[in-house]
């Protein structure tokens, strides 16, 4: 009996141990790691599990957008669309046809996409700016005001009608939004590779025909200056180039061209500058041009108006008056593309 008495009583400890144990155990394992890197290394994993809702609050959102107005000096935040209308009404004759104007609608709404993306750094906070530099934007007030022919009302009406039938349209290529959708008011006949003006090449801003631009009133122009001031001009810009009013016929010479008819190289006596430059340094239509030498001067002849890169506006206009709808237009002047919805789109971008 006795040892059954003392067998039991030891039974009870190893219980009364291991329940103990069992107490302390976790509590010194808590108080080990808390101490040790495993604590330091779990807050940093942390940091890199974001949370559902966190993801969806930093969304971009696509429905408004922030203008920055360089007269006034000051941002303005609108719906996406309004600001469409205002850019369509800008940068586009009324009169052209209703496609060309949704044409344009979708290339400015694909633009304005990219600055809600990746900001312009001139707009001063906003997502763009409201000139040329990015696109042209007017208020309807002031649009109406501007329009002489007495139909405002009647004008932005047609200008809803095309943003509103191409309502959230952007152009996309292989599944990605077009980052470059340049588009610049009259060709020469024919656009040009991206590459021969900005240096870059994009594999949807290639040369392609654009014929019938000819009625457009700006299709041609030119630029007379006396000797003295294009040898002044160039050298001021070009100390190098040491132009004189003896050498500058036979200094002066256009090297080559472009697949679109640009000028790709200029020779100004000892150095050699690209065709966009010059057209920079004389303020030309573009850099699609010949020059003369006459009792006046030098006298520069440009056929164009605008880098022609991308959708030629005159060309879209052509192309609607032939029956082409915007869709057409757009897979004309920017090859590969798709139009497709912003909810469609990979927003990364190319």
């Amino acid at each position: 009996m006795r040892y059954e008495l003392n067998k039991y009583k030891r039974f009870v400890k190893i219980v009364l141990i291991v329940f103990c144990l069992s107490l302390i155990l976790p509590m010194f394992v808590v108080l080990i790691f808390s101490k040790s890197d495993f604590g330091k290394k779990f807050e940093n994993v942390k940091r890199f599990i974001v949370k559902e809702n966190e993801i969806n609050k930093n969304k971009v959102d696509f429905n408004k957008i922030k203008v920055y107005n360089s007269k006034l000096n000051t941002i303005q935040e609108i719906p996406l669309e309004d600001y469409i209308y205002g850019v369509v009404a800008a940068e586009m004759p009324v009169s052209f046809e209703i496609e060309a104007l949704k044409a344009q609608a979708v290339a400015a709404r694909t633009f304005a996409i990219t600055k809600i993306l990746t900001p312009c750094p001139q707009a001063n906070g906003g997502d763009v700016c409201s000139t040329t530099h990015c696109q042209v934007y007017v208020d309807k007030n002031e649009r109406i005001r501007l329009w002489e022919n007495g139909k405002g009302q009647e004008n932005w009406n047609k200008i809803v009608q095309a943003v509103s039938d191409t309502k959230d349209m952007v152009l996309s290529y292989y599944g990605e939004l077009v980052m470059y959708p340049q588009f610049f008011s009259i060709s020469s006949g024919k656009t040009e590779n991206s590459e021969a003006v900005f240096s870059q090449s994009v594999p949807y801003l290639k040369s392609v025909d654009s014929p019938g631009e000819e009625i457009a009133p700006k299709f041609k122009s030119s630029k007379t200056v006396s000797y003295g001031e294009f040898v002044g001009i160039v050298n001021n810009a070009y100390y190098q180039a040491n132009l004189n009013k003896a050498n500058i016929k036979s200094q002066v010479k256009i090297l080559g061209r472009n697949t679109g008819g640009t000028v790709s190289e200029v020779a100004l006596g000892n150095v050699r500058i690209k065709g966009t430059d010059f057209r920079k340094l004389f303020s030309l239509n573009s850099a699609n041009f010949n020059i003369q030498f006459n009792l006046k001067g030098v006298t520069i002849n440009c056929i164009g108006y605008g880098h022609d890169v991308g959708l030629s506006q005159w060309g879209a206009n052509v192309m609607a008056k032939n029956g082409n709808k915007f869709n057409e237009i757009l897979t004309h002047y920017y090859t590969g593309v798709k139009i497709v919805y912003i909810e469609d789109v990979n927003t990364k971008g190319k």
